[in-house]
C-alpha cells in the first residue's frame, strides 16, 4: 500500500535495528576501489519496512558495506518510520539517509521540504556509481531527474533521489475477464457499459484501498483529459481551474465512478481495514482498483478465486483519439540537511543505482528507475508482467504531485479533494459539495505558494 497514499500503510511501531559489519580495507570513494588505512566510518540509515519487508534493505546494506569496506552500517527498519525518527531529529539526532516518500499520512517529508530541512543533492547524480564505470544521471530512466516532485522549489535544485517506480494504474483480475468474456475498458463509455454488465452479476466495477490512492488515479485522468498542461493548472492551484470545462469533465466521471462502487468500500478504506477492499479484488466482487505493484507482496498470502491473475491497465480515455497517459509512481530518498555524515551518505544514495542494489531490491519485486531494471525481476514474481504497460502507446506521468506551498494552518488539498471523495462515494455529499471544498482550499494555498 501506498504512501504513498498515502500509498504505504502505517502498521505497527515495531523497529528493526541492525548494524552491519565491514571489512578491514577502505574502498576509493569514487570508484569503489580498494586501498588501505582508511578510518572506519559509520553511516545511519533509516529506511521504510513497506510491502517490500525488511530483508530486502539488510542485503543491501550488506553490499554497499561489502563494496566500502570501511563502512558500518547503522539501519532503522520501521513500517512507522516517522514515529521512530522524528523524537530523534527533534533532539537533534539525525539519519544520514532516508528512505521515506512523500504522501504518508504523516507527511514527514512534505514537512521537512517546507522547513527547508533538506540537502541538495544535485552532485549525487554525477558521482559514478560505486563499483561500475557510469555515473548515476547516465543509468536513470530519462524523465525521472525532471520530476518538480524531487525539486519541491523554484530554484531548480535536486533534494530527493527517486526510488522504487511503478505503473500507478488499474489493478484487476485477467482471469475474471477471460471467464467472462469482457474486454478492458479503453475508454470511460466503455467502462460504464463493462459496469452495468458485472453489475447484473454481482460483480461491482470498482473499489479502491484508501482514499489516498486517488492522487495518482486523478493525474493520469486529469491529463487524459486535458493534457500535463491542465494536470500542472490543477497541481497548481490556478484560479478558475475548476470551472473550465476539463475540470467539470473531471468531476463528472468521478461522481459517476461513485455509484458503480462497491458498497462496503467507504466503510473499508482506512489504514486497519483497507485490506478487505483489496481483497474484493481478489474474490471477484469488484473488477478494478487503483494500486501499484507492491499489492502483489501484499496480497500474497490471501486466498483467490480461481485462475486469478493480476493484471494492470490505464485509467480509460474520454475519447479513443486521445492521448494516453498512466502515473508512473516513484518513492523517494533524501538526505536530512543536519545530518552529519553527508559525503557518505552521498555514496550509498549512489549505490542505490547499482546493478548490485537493483537486482537485490528486484527480487523482492521493487523496480529502481535504472534502464534494464524491470528485466531484473525473476519470472516467478508476478510484478514481471505488469511493466508490460509501458510497452504500450502510453505516457509515464512522473510530475504529478501539488506545487510546494508553505504551511496554511487548518487546510489540506488532500483531505479537501481525496478524503473528501469517501463522502461522494457514501452519499453525504455531493459533487458540488465536494467542488466547492477543492475550491476554497486551492484559493487558500495559491498565495502561499513557493
Amino acid at each position: 500500500m501506498k504512501k504513498i497514499l498515502a500509498l504505504v500503510m502505517a502498521l505497527n511501531l515495531s523497529s528493526v535495528m541492525v548494524t552491519g559489519c565491514g571489512g578491514d580495507t577502505d574502498k576509493d570513494q569514487s570508484k569503489g576501489g580498494n586501498t588501505t588505512g582508511g578510518e572506519k566510518q559509520t553511516l545511519k540509515v533509516a529506511a521504510l519496512e513497506s510491502a517490500y519487508g525488511a530483508d530486502v534493505w539488510k542485503e543491501v546494506v550488506k553490499a554497499f558495506e561489502e563494496e566500502k569496506g570501511n563502512v558500518t552500517v547503522d539501519l532503522t527498519i520501521d513500517k512507522s518510520l516517522e514515529t521512530v525518527i522524528s523524537a530523534k531529529m527533534k533532539a537533534g539526532e539525525y539519519p544520514d539517509f532516508v528512505h521515506l516518500a512523500t504522501g504518508r499520512p504523516d507527511a514527514l517529508t512534505e514537512t521537512l521540504i517546507k522547513d527547508n530541512g533538506l540537502l541538495a543533492i544535485d552532485d549525487v547524480f554525477d558521482m559514478t556509481v560505486p563499483g561500475e564505470s557510469k555515473t548515476v544521471s547516465e543509468k536513470l530512466i530519462p524523465g525521472f531527474r525532471d520530476s518538480s516532485i524531487i525539486k519541491p522549489y523554484s530554484d531548480g535544485k535536486t533534494y530527493m533521489a527517486p526510488m522504487f517506480y511503478s505503473p500507478a494504474g488499474l489493478f484487476y483480475n485477467a482471469g475474471l475477464l477471460k471467464e467472462k468474456g469482457w474486454e478492458v475498458p479503453t475508454t470511460w463509455d466503455q467502462m460504464w457499459e463493462l459496469g452495468d454488465k458485472a453489475k447484473a452479476e454481482g460483480i461491482a466495477l470498482f473499489t479502491y484501498p484508501t482514499s489516498g490512492y486517488f492522487d495518482a488515479f486523478s493525474w493520469a485522468l486529469l491529463a487524459n483529459i486535458g493534457g500535463p498542461d491542465f494536470l500542472k493548472k490543477v497541481t497548481s492551484y490556478e484560479e478558475g481551474i475548476w470551472d473550465t470545462a476539463e475540470g467539470a469533465k473531471y468531476l463528472e466521471i468521478m461522481g459517476k465512478l461513485a455509484e458503480y462502487t462497491e458498497k462496503n468500500t467507504v466503510a473499508n478504506a482506512n489504514n486497519t481495514n483497507y485490506l478487505k477492499n483489496q481483497q474484493l479484488i481478489l474474490d471477484n466482487k469488484a473488477i478494478f482498483m487503483p494500486n501499484g505493484t507492491w499489492v502483489i507482496g501484499e496480497m500474497e498470502e490471501a486466498p483467490k478465486a480461481e485462475g486469478f491473475e493480476w493484471a494492470t491497465a490505464s485509467i480509460p480515455r474520454v475519447n479513443e483519439s486521445d492521448e494516453q497517459y498512466i502515473t508512473t509512481f516513484f518513492e523517494q530518498c533524501w538526505i536530512p540537511a543536519a545530518s552529519e555524515n553527508q559525503d557518505l551518505a552521498k555514496e550509498f544514495m549512489a549505490f542505490m543505482y547499482s546493478d548490485k542494489a537493483a537486482q537485490i531490491f528486484a527480487n523482492y519485486g521493487a523496480v529502481q528507475p535504472i534502464q534494464g531494471a524491470s528485466a531484473m525481476i525473476p519470472d516467478s514474481r508476478g510484478e514481471k508482467s505488469l511493466y508490460a504497460i509501458y510497452d504500450t502507446p502510453v505516457n509515464a506521468i512522473t510530475d504529478g504531485g501539488f506545487a510546494t506551498t508553505d504551511a496554511v494552518e487548518g487546510v489540506s488539498i488532500a483531505d479537501s479533494w481525496f478524503s473528501a471523495y469517501d463522502s461522494v462515494v457514501s452519499g453525504s455529499k455531493t459533487v458540488e459539495e465536494w467542488k466547492a471544498g477543492i475550491v476554497e482550499a486551492s484559493d487558500k494555498l495559491r498565495p502561499a505558494l513557493k
